[in-house]
């Protein structure tokens, strides 16, 4: 499976986009920051990579950019993380 991890600086904007995506009805687990990011507060919003374009909306309209960090794609078989935007 392919999972998308949104990042952001900070555990508050971590935590509401996680709550945000929950109440639209998008399964999200709250992960620890893959070591391979680096810069982040250490926690991430992990997602199926399906609903990648529902969650860009999402945070296009409700949430100001100024901590997100960036979504990465990455496979649970072993498969390289990926910048996304």
């Amino acid at each position: 499976m392919n999972y998308t991890v949104a990042v952001f600086r900070s555990r508050f904007a971590t935590l509401n986009f996680a709550n945000l995506l929950r109440a639209n009805n998008i399964p999200v687990a709250i992960i620890n920051t893959p070591s391979q990011i680096g810069s982040a507060c250490g926690i991430s919003v992990k997602f199926l990579s399906d609903y990648i374009s529902k969650v860009q909306a999402i945070l296009a309209s409700k949430i100001g950019l100024s901590n997100f960090v960036g979504f990465y794609s990455f496979s649970q078989n072993g498969g390289g993380i990926i910048k996304l935007g």
